[in-house]
């Protein structure tokens, strides 16, 4: 029985009195992690809000409150180009995505096409590459001296047939980047829909086509309504594309915009980053609004299946031979050929495309640039820290949060709201706003290591959370009202009882966030500074210098030392189960 509080002349007299002080009656640990959530994120927040509403002094500080920076954003000539582009790129490359991610997971999911599980190691594989390594790959590929430009300027006796310093350029980079990532969510979404409404439609005479068109989209509809626009979001807040890609053919995004106005070469604009980064905070904030209200009607579309449900599997006939070979096709163009790509350029003294001559050329001269002592050693080393410190972090503290949120502590749902709030900032905007709070600080944090593990980790504690979140619902209270039984503290039962249970769900955390902090470019690019670079700000620096080759080579070792590193991961998980 629930009684509304909302009118006190419906409760007795005891309880008007002592709902109230209750409500206040948080645990210490609650108002302990609370605390620190509180001290790590509302800092940037605030002081974008702020350094967007106040001129800003030759010495950093803030001075006279003002709305010129709102005025001229939408009063000047590049908020609105820079939005549109940023729309259709958005816009463009999840359409890329979504169309090649849907086809490869039907095809996985629904026809005997041969080794077609091997599409989910290839997937995987592919989102290893370092995002800014991947878009170097295919720059390399399509540029001007790159083998498809050139065979395309063959096929067509055109001149730079293709120009990939172009939106269009973008779209295509960034919608094929996603691919993996689309089809594995595709993959999830096909695999629990029931195929028996599928399996009747055919025998009511409807064609695959008409029955995939009609049957099994618009069961998947809000599936597909919140991999669209999650992959919308992604694109409409990256920035390795647009910087690398789009700055070069003079087309700004509002991400790329944002850097500019904060990495000038004369006086940082910090309030007009600071205007063009709440702006495309409220633009998220919507789109992620809409997302929760699409996923609120999701179960209209929900069917109840018995024991007896499985997946239906379409018999291609000698079709299967072709769709084997457009998995092939897929993951060569995804993975191999922009990796194959590196390795090739990494063997060059240097870089004037695929030619005879170039063949002659190869040389172990750059790999041995980066045995010998200098960035590349500190910046692995940086890196490495970077990402341990980070998931170290991170991985234990949204632990204890998470089990405090699901076995409903009072005041522990304030602490999943708080560590969601991240997942609105773009990482360019949570660089810009750490930033300005890192530059007025009297602690000299900006420029050193720290700064960056103190801005990875508040960007992200939402998907440690929600890994945490999801392991933690797994525990049955029972395990834990033993432990109590047995007279452990409450100490004593998360170390002995709770995290052991939770190791399998922990380590996967900490390797995901151990990835993403690494591999990471807007979020480090402001604020390290000598002696504490990372591996991605050097390969962005070392492609904005012309440095092709030495890329090429320092991206390699990186890609086979990731793949290491989730390698042993992998297998640590997968031991783990099996002792459970």
């Amino acid at each position: 029985m629930s009684v509304t509080v909302g009118d006190n002349s419906v409760l007795p007299a005891d309880a008007q009195r002592s709902w109230w002080p209750a409500a206040l009656k948080l645990s210490p640990v609650v108002l302990v992690l609370g605390a620190i959530l509180l001290v790590l994120i509302l800092p940037p927040v605030i002081y974008l809000i702020e350094v967007s509403l106040h001129e800003t002094k030759p010495d950093g500080s803030l001075g006279a409150l003002t709305l010129r920076f709102y005025t001229q954003l939408f009063a000047g000539r590049f908020f609105l180009p820079s939005l549109y582009n940023t729309l259709i790129y958005a816009v463009g490359s999840s359409v890329i995505a979504i169309g090649i991610g849907a086809l490869q997971a039907m095809i996985v999911e629904r026809t005997n096409t041969p080794g077609r599980k091997l599409a989910f190691l290839a997937a995987i594989i592919s989102l290893g590459v370092p995002n800014i390594l991947y878009v170097v790959a295919w720059l390399l590929l399509l540029g001007r001296s790159g083998p498809l430009n050139d065979l395309a300027t063959w096929l067509t006796g055109q001149s730079q047939a293709i120009d990939v310093y172009s939106l269009w350029g973008m779209i295509l980079i960034e919608g094929v980047g996603f691919v993996p990532l689309s089809f594995l969510l595709m993959s999830a979404v096909l695999r629990q829909t029931d195929a028996s409404f599928e399996e009747a439609s055919m025998m009511s005479g409807a064609s695959p086509v008409r029955t995939f068109w009609q049957i099994t989209l618009r069961m998947g509809f809000p599936a597909l309504c919140a991999l669209g626009l999650l992959i919308f979001i992604k694109s409409f807040e990256s920035f390795e594309v647009p910087a690398l890609v789009g700055l070069a053919g003079n087309i700004n995004v509002l991400t790329t915009t944002i850097y500019q106005s904060a990495h000038t070469t004369g006086t940082p604009q910090y309030g007009e980053a600071g205007a063009y980064s709440i702006c495309l905070v409220v633009i998220v904030c919507g789109l992620l609004a809409w997302q929760n209200r699409l996923s609120r009607h999701a179960h209209k579309f929900q069917t109840i299946t018995g024991k007896g449900f499985r997946p239906r599997v379409i018999d291609l006939g000698p079709w299967r031979y072709v769709t084997s070979g457009i998995l092939l096709a897929l993951f060569l163009v995804v993975t191999i050929v922009p990796v194959g790509m590196l390795v090739f350029a990494s063997f060059q003294p240097f870089y004037e495309g695929v030619t005879l001559d170039s063949l002659s050329r190869l040389s172990l001269e750059n790999y041995e640039l980066l045995v010998g002592p200098g960035s590349f050693r500190d910046a692995v080393v940086n890196t490495l820290v970077l990402g341990a410190a980070t998931a170290s972090f991170v991985v234990p503290f949204t632990a204890l949060c998470a089990w405090l949120v699901v076995r409903r502590v009072p005041g522990a749902s304030l602490l999943d709201q708080l560590a969601t709030v991240p997942l609105v900032f773009p990482a360019i905007i949570l660089s810009v706003a750490f930033l300005d709070v890192f530059v007025n600080m009297k602690v000299p944090l900006y420029g050193t290591l720290l700064s960056v593990v103190i801005a990875s980790s508040v960007r992200y504690m939402p998907y440690g959370m929600r890994y945490s979140f999801a392991g933690a619902m797994q525990i049955h209270p029972d395990l834990e009202e033993a432990g109590t039984i047995s007279g452990a503290s409450k100490a004593m039962l998360f170390l002995r009882v709770i995290l052991p249970l939770l190791a399998t769900a922990l380590i996967s955390s900490w390797l995901l966030i151990f990835l993403m902090s690494v591999q990471a470019v807007s979020l480090p690019l402001l604020l390290t500074g000598p002696g504490s670079e990372v591996m991605a700000v050097v390969l962005f620096d070392l492609w904005q210098n012309g440095q092709v080759t030495e890329l090429a080579a320092m991206g390699v070792v990186w890609i086979a030392l990731m793949t290491t590193v989730s390698t042993i991961f992998h297998l640590l998980t997968r031991k783990h189960q099996m002792a459970l």
